[in-house]
Formats: C-alpha cells, structure tokens, sequence
C-alpha cells in the first residue's frame, strides 16, 4: 500500500471536484478511495447546504466531516448530527437584506436547511437544477419582513448577478462594513456575504485539529474566492486550472488540469502519496 505524504485534503465542491453537468470524474473517484483506503482523510468543504452536498459525499463513500455555507455549518456525515454552527446574528441578517433588497438583487438567505429566494425566475431555476435543491418562495412579502417575523438568523446571504454587475455589487455591499461581515464569491454569478468568524478557513483549521493532522500537512483545493481563505490557511493551498486569477495568485500549486479533467486526482496523485 502506497505510503502518505499530506494526511488531509480538503476540496471545494462545484467548479472543483465536480463537473459542470454534475458528475465526478470516475479517476477522481478511484484516486479519493485510495487515499483514504492508505490511511488520508479527504474532505469536502462547500457553500452548499447541508441537504445538497450530503448526498454527493455519500456518494464518494466520504465519513467523518463536511463543512458547510462557507464553513459556517460542519456536520457529521453518518448522523447528520451538527458540530459547528456559526450563523449571523438577526440584526446583521437584516441589515444585508435589506440593503439587498435597496439594491434590486434576486436574494438567497440560507438557513441549515432550506434556503429563502425573493425572486422566481430562469436564474432561480439554473442554480436549483446545479446544486439539487428547491428554493422556499418569499414573494408575497419582502424578504427582510419575512425574516424579521420569523426571527430568523441565517447562515449566509447570497445575490444572483449578472457577472457584469458582479464586480460593481461586491463593492457596493463592502462599503456597506456589515458587523463581522465578508463580502466574497463562489461563482461567477454569485455575491455572498458570510459571517468573518467562520470561512472555509476556519473549516481547514477545524479539520485539522479533528484529524490530529499539523496545518503544515494539510492541502485545501479550490477554484472561486471564497476557496481563497483556505487556500491561504492550508499548508499547501492549489487552485485547479478552471479557478478565478485572483486565486491562482496566492496559490501554492496551480493544477494542470481543470474540474472537467480530473484536477483533484492530479494533486491525490502528486501530494497526497510519497513517491
């Protein structure tokens, strides 16, 4: 059996593992197994909720952690069982809808899980058939009057965008300086503004410390901005071939490959065994 080098890896999900029609790599998938079969701990770490990559890494065979909207929610695989939990508070939730909402954007509040949509149209139905999962309608009422009557504390806040518009919006909501707020992306449609305390850095840095594992040993794979602060916490960080510039910047290691290709297998193949 071949011997380990880099004890964990962690790797983003969309634009990173998976392909854009939804399929893992079948080299991806053997690589992940032999890993783990030699004694590596392979996790995934997402904005997606919980009910939407659940499946996916019990389709990959994946027990133990995964971490969630952003790192702000990590859970138990087998039981489902909620081990961090770092939602923002009701004041903060508000204040970026409704600044949001000012704006005129197609919002997402997610809550562990279930996500609330403002706006039903092709966008809504485009990122429902990518990540699996149906939005809750709010359009009887704004959003912000929904969630103030519900007293609901979300985990993270999301607008659809034309990319166009993406970088003008991400600049807009920074000046805004939410409470313990970043502003970041995870698609080229997509601005979110996520709690400050928990990214998918503080995941890296969690898992780790789960698995016993140094930092200095761990890989963290991405391909968006919001990857970047694991990326940066990681002891080795990667950016597979398909990721934003600006993460290919600060990263370690740029894959030869993209998601399409196997770019996760490559870095397995590369880091994660001693030649």
């Amino acid at each position: 059996m071949r011997k380990i080098n880099y004890p964990l890896i962690v790797s983003d999900f969309d634009g990173t593992l998976v392909k854009a029609d939804g399929t893992i790599d079948e080299r991806n998938k053997v690589l992940i197994a032999e890993y783990i079969a030699a004694g590596g701990s392979f996790a995934i770490s997402t904005g997606r909720l919980p009910v939407g990559i659940l499946p996916r890494v019990k389709e990959l065979g994946l027990k133990g952690m995964v971490c969630c909207c952003q790192g702000s929610i990590i859970l138990d695989i087998e039981s489902g069982k909620t081990i961090l939990d770092g939602r923002l508070s009701l004041e903060t939730t508000l204040a970026i809808v409704r600044k949001m909402e000012a704006m005129g954007l197609h919002i997402h509040a997610y809550d562990q899980w279930d996500y609330y949509s403002n706006v039903d149209d092709e966008a809504l139905k485009l990122y429902e058939q990518a990540v699996r999962v149906k939005a809750k309608l709010v359009t009887d009422k704004p959003l912000s009057q929904f969630i103030e009557e519900r007293g609901f504390c979300s985990y993270k806040l999301l607008a659809v965008v034309h990319p166009k518009d993406k970088e003008r919006i991400m600049q807009e909501l920074l000046a805004e300086n939410f409470s313990g707020c970043e502003v970041t992306s995870s698609g080229e449609f997509l601005v979110e503004v996520v709690n400050a305390r928990y990214s998918k850095g503080t995941a890296v840095e969690f898992l780790a410390n789960y698995c016993n594992v140094p930092l200095a040993k761990t890989v963290a794979i991405g391909d968006q901005l919001n990857d970047l602060p694991m990326i940066e916490r990681a002891g080795l960080g990667v950016a597979v071939q398909n990721a934003e510039q600006k993460l290919k910047d600060r990263a370690d290691y740029v894959c030869k490959f993209t998601n399409e290709e196997g770019a996760v297998g490559e870095i397995i193949e590369k880091f994660g065994f001693i030649e």
